[in-house]
């Protein structure tokens, strides 16, 4: 195991520190050691310190320098880390390692992008095949092993009124708006909405080409778009649809979460997501913040990577003219000044119930900008907390005694057909124990 850091700036590891943006953090990153380290516990940072560490800069012309990570802090969006290089490894040109860069899991693109990666290679040993002496004091001084995640200490239920019990008894209702989301795998699923997923390999599926599956849905069946006025419709339908976008869907409701996260991977454990926030930070389908952040799925990555957050004519940049442009094509009295720190937010909106299957689980969304990063312990405005759900099958028949289940939850009559041709179904076991009663 190593870490593999890339920035583009020359002369930022000469400093002894450096500040990533978590949006950054553990890209192009096998899918299992990210979801081992996707909590910055302290367990988790004590892991990433242990191991040997790669300092690189964008291109190929550069030189490789090894160290180790002295210290890791949040500070907001961004990742303070204090660095130190090994002084008995001399810098290593990129030329030398060039040969073994598919062994170390390094991809040619990857040199183009700043990230901080986490690679399941022994770098020491690629290392001394091609020459590089490594001491044995500093082989023993870092950690080779397989992350692993730290166990949940969310509360467990086994029954709805087990769930109903502990929904109750949470505090983020106080004067707040809660929502909430089921996960069937607890392990398996992060806060990010589809957009952001990425292969085993940690590569992104979908966010370079947002802007041109936006379009080809939007081409493909303009007639189911004719009714929305605003980008972020489009983005609700769409999600509907299950194209991939910058949402993630939430409800009100509790039972549906529920539902959610016991409806598969029935023998894994699920979770449900509790999301506590202000009244006053819950935005509607028509919010300027939400057209500003929903517009975004218009514009190329090309030029949202040529974004300046801390440029002072931050409005004058062509690629925020261009997405000013997209706003006033839906608000044509929108002033033309958008605030940085609003691309980057996550915010809670309601859209409006275009559909039935919105309607009937209560939905609403969380927005995301751009790289923006849910915190897997919450947010300064959005605070979260979980309960773990076991013992799924029993709890699907009690939802199903409320009414919750495949044919409410998703309510086409494909749906309906289906739930009623499984509840009716004939049971051989059920059958033989009927037949014996009477």
């Amino acid at each position: 195991m190593y870490n593999l850091l890339v920035t583009a700036r020359e002369g930022d590891w000469d400093k002894g520190y450096y500040e990533f943006d978590k949006s950054r953090i553990l890209e192009y990153t096998n899918e299992k050691i990210a979801l081992a380290l996707k909590d910055l516990t302290s367990s988790n940072i004590d892991k990433l310190k242990s191991y040997p560490t790669v300092f690189a800069y964008e291109g190929e012309n550069s030189d490789f320098q090894i160290g180790s990570i002295q210290s890791i802090t949040e500070r907001g969006r961004n990742i303070l880390i204090e660095f130190e290089f090994r002084e008995d490894i001399p810098p290593i040109p990129f030329e030398k390692i060039k040969p073994i860069a598919p062994l170390l899991d390094i991809r040619s693109w990857e040199m183009r992008r700043t990230h901080w990666a986490v690679k399941e290679e022994n770098l020491f040993a690629r290392l001394q095949k091609i020459g590089i002496t490594v001491k044995e004091n500093t082989l023993k001084k870092f950690n080779q092993g397989r992350p692993t995640a730290d166990k949940s200490k969310s509360p467990k239920i086994t029954t709805v009124q087990g769930f109903i019990g502990k929904v109750l008894s949470l505090e983020e209702r106080d004067g707040n708006e809660v929502f909430y989301r089921g996960h069937s795998d607890k392990i398996k699923y992060k806060l990010e909405p589809s957009l952001f997923r990425r292969d085993e390999d940690g590569n992104y599926l979908y966010k370079d080409n947002e802007h041109v599956i936006y379009r080809e849905l939007l081409v493909s069946n303009s007639a189911d778009f004719q009714s929305d006025v605003y980008t972020l419709d489009s983005l609700v339908r769409m999600q509907h649809y299950s194209l991939p976008t910058r949402l993630l869907d939430i409800t009100s409701n509790p039972l549906i979460a529920l539902y959610f996260a016991c409806k598969s991977s029935i023998n894994k454990e699920g979770e449900v997501v509790v999301f506590s926030m202000n009244k006053k930070n819950v935005k509607y389908f028509d919010s300027d913040v939400a057209s500003c952040v929903a517009n975004l799925a218009r514009l190329p990555q090309t030029e949202k990577d040529q974004i300046d957050f801390e440029s002072e004519s931050f409005n004058e940049q062509p690629a925020i003219k261009r997405l000013l442009h997209f706003i006033k094509e839906e608000k044509p009295f929108f002033e033309p000044s958008i605030k940085p720190e609003d691309l980057r937010r996550i915010i809670c909106v309601k859209g409006k119930h275009s559909n039935d299957r919105i309607s009937s689980q209560s939905g609403a969304f969380l927005l995301f900008g751009l790289d923006a990063v849910f915190v897997e312990e919450g947010t300064p405005d959005i605070s979260v907390s979980r309960i773990t759900v076991t013992n799924k099958n029993s709890i699907l028949k009690e939802l199903d005694l409320l009414n919750i289940n495949e044919s409410t939850v998703f309510p086409y009559i494909e749906n309906s057909a289906k739930y009623v041709a499984q509840k009716f179904k004939f049971d051989k076991a059920r059958s033989s124990t009927t037949k014996h009663d009477g």
